[in-house]
C-alpha cells in the first residue's frame, strides 16, 4: 500500500406507467438525466477531482449522484483516472476449453456494447435483470483486461508484452493462485451499490460459454458527498491513503501511467497495466497500537494524514528533521518514507484502491482489509521496486498480508464503432 494518493430532474409519479406501456427502464433512466445531462458530465469530471484533491469545495448532494455520467469512448478506457468510486467489482475469467481467438473476440464485442450501454444509463440490451432499473449511470466505469494466459489461449503469444511477464515473488506474499491472476480482468466501479451489481450480472451473463469466472472479489469506499468537502479517503486502518498520488494535471502523469501512442506492442498505445493485490489488514494487531504507534508505522499524523515532520497533509516530508534525542521524528522503517518515490528512483503508479470486508475467520478474526489496484505505463518501472522496498522493511508489513495478485495488460479505450481489444484480436 504505497504512500501515493449534477443537479438530476425529479422522477414523476407518471413514469411508472410509462414503463408498463413498454418504454421500460429506458425511460426512467434517460429522464433521471434529463436536462441535467450536460451538467452530469461536467459532475462526473468533479467526481474525478475527489480522488486527487484536499482542497475545502462545495460537498457533492447525494441526492445528484446519480446523473454523474463517465464516457465509454475515449483515448484511454474508463476506470483509470476517475476518482475513487463508492462501490466496486473486481473480476477475473478464464476462458473455456477450446475458446480461443475468434471466441474472445465475440466476447469482447458483446462486453464492449454492454458496457457502452450501462455506463449511458440504458438497460442491458439482453435479458436486463433491472436492478438498476430507477437509477442514473451513477458514474460507472467498467475496465477490460488481459492476463499472461489469454495469449497463449489465443495463438497471440508474439503480441504479449514484455511488461506483462509474471511479478517476481515478494517475502510478504501469502498468495492464493485460485485467486490470482486469470486470461480476462474486468473491474467494474461506481457511486450506486445496485447500479456496480447489475454491471456485475450482466457482464457475468455476457460471457456466456466463452469464459468461466476464476475469482470475484467486491470493495467499497466512502460516497461521495459524505465529507463537508472532497478530500483523500481514509482505508480500514482510519489512515488518510493516497496523499502523493500522481495527479492527471502533473507534467508527466501521462508518461508515468500510460503506454505512449509509439509504444509497443502497437496494440497497447495508450493503455496502462494493472496490478491487483488483495491485502489483508490484521486489524486486530493493527488496533491494539496506540494512536502514536500507528502514526509512527506510516509516518503520518491519523488526524489529518500530515508528515510527522509538520505541516499539513500535501507538505514536503522532511525526511531529516530529528527530535531532542537525535532520533528521525519521520522513523526510519515508516511506511511514508520507503514508499516515496523519490526513495524509489522515481518510480510511480496511481492508486485506485476498494476496502473490503468479507466476514470473519473462524476464531472471529476480521477478514477485511485493501483491494490494491494501481495503474502504470510499466510494471517493472511502477509497482516492483517499490515492493520490493517495501519488503526489504516496511514497518506496516507486520500488520498486512498479501493473499491474492494480479497483472493485466489494460489497451487503450476503444473508439467508436470499435470494441476493447480489437487492434489485438483483429490485427
Amino acid at each position: 500500500m504505497a504512500d501515493q494518493t449534477t443537479p438530476s430532474e425529479v422522477i414523476t409519479p407518471e413514469e411508472p406507467a410509462a414503463e408498463r406501456n413498454g418504454t421500460a427502464a429506458v425511460l426512467s433512466r434517460r429522464k433521471l438525466l434529463g436536462t441535467a445531462g450536460a451538467a452530469g458530465v461536467v459532475l462526473g469530471a468533479a467526481g474525478a477531482a475527489v480522488g486527487y484533491t484536499t482542497a475545502p469545495a462545495q460537498a457533492t448532494p447525494l441526492t445528484s449522484l446519480g446523473a454523474g455520467r463517465a464516457m465509454f469512448h475515449g483515448k484511454h478506457q474508463p476506470g483509470i483516472t476517475e476518482g475513487l468510486q463508492a462501490r466496486g467489482h473486481l473480476i477475473a475469467f478464464d476462458l473455456a476449453v477450446g475458446a480461443g481467438r475468434k471466441e474472445a473476440a465475440a466476447l469482447l464485442r458483446r462486453w464492449s456494447a454492454t458496457a457502452e450501454r450501462l455506463m449511458a444509463g440504458e438497460p442491458a440490451a439482453h435479458d436486463d435483470t433491472a436492478v438498476a432499473r430507477d437509477a442514473g449511470p451513477s458514474s460507472l466505469t467498467i475496465t477490460f483486461g488481459f492476463g499472461h494466459g489469454f495469449f497463449t489461449r489465443t495463438g497471440l503469444e508474439k503480441q504479449r508484452p514484455a511488461a506483462l511477464d509474471p511479478l517476481p515473488d515478494f517475502s510478504s506474499d501469502r498468495l492464493d493462485k485460485a485467486r490470482s491472476n486469470g486470461d480476462l480482468w474486468v473491474q467494474i466501479g461506481a457511486d450506486d451499490a445496485l447500479v456496480a451489481f447489475h454491471a456485475l450480472r450482466a457482464i457475468q451473463k455476457d460471457a456466456g460459454a466463452a469464459a468461466r469466472v476464476r475469482w470475484q472479489m467486491t470493495g467499497f469506499n466512502r460516497s461521495p458527498g459524505a465529507t463537508a468537502h472532497p478530500m483523500t479517503a481514509r482505508n480500514l486502518m482510519g489512515q488518510i491513503d493516497g496523499t502523493r498520488n500522481p495527479k492527471p494535471t502533473d507534467a508527466d502523469f501521462d508518461e508515468r501511467i500510460f503506454v505512449p501512442a509509439s509504444g509497443e506492442p502497437a496494440w497497447m498505445a495508450n493503455g496502462s497495466y494493472a496490478v491487483v493485490r488483495r491485502i489483508r489488514m490484521l486489524l486486530d494487531d493493527w488496533e491494539k497500537l496506540t494512536g502514536a504507534a500507528q502514526e509512527d508505522v506510516i509516518g503520518r499524523r491519523k488526524s489529518d494524514g500530515a508528515p510527522l515532520s509538520g505541516g499539513a497533509e500535501t507538505t514536503e516530508m522532511d525526511l531529516e528533521k530529528a527530535d531532542d534525542r537525535g532520533n528521525y521524528v519521520v522513523p526510519i522503517n515508516a511506511h511514508a518514507r520507503i514508499s516515496r518515490p523519490d526513495q524509489n528512483g522515481g518510480a510511480a503508479m496511481l492508486r485506485r484502491p476498494f476496502s473490503y470486508h468479507d466476514g470473519l475467520d473462524p476464531d472471529g478474526t476480521p477478514d477485511a482489509g485493501l483491494l490494491f489496484v494501481c495503474w502504470q505505463a510499466d510494471p517493472l518501472r511502477g509497482f516492483v521496486p517499490v515492493q520490493r522496498k517495501l519488503d526489504r522493511g516496511d514497518a506496516l508489513s507486520q500488520f498486512v498480508r498479501h493473499e491474492a495478485s494480479g497483472l493485466f495488460a489494460v489497451p487503450g479505450g476503444a473508439a467508436r464503432g470499435e470494441y476493447v481489444g480489437q487492434r489485438l484480436l483483429e490485427g
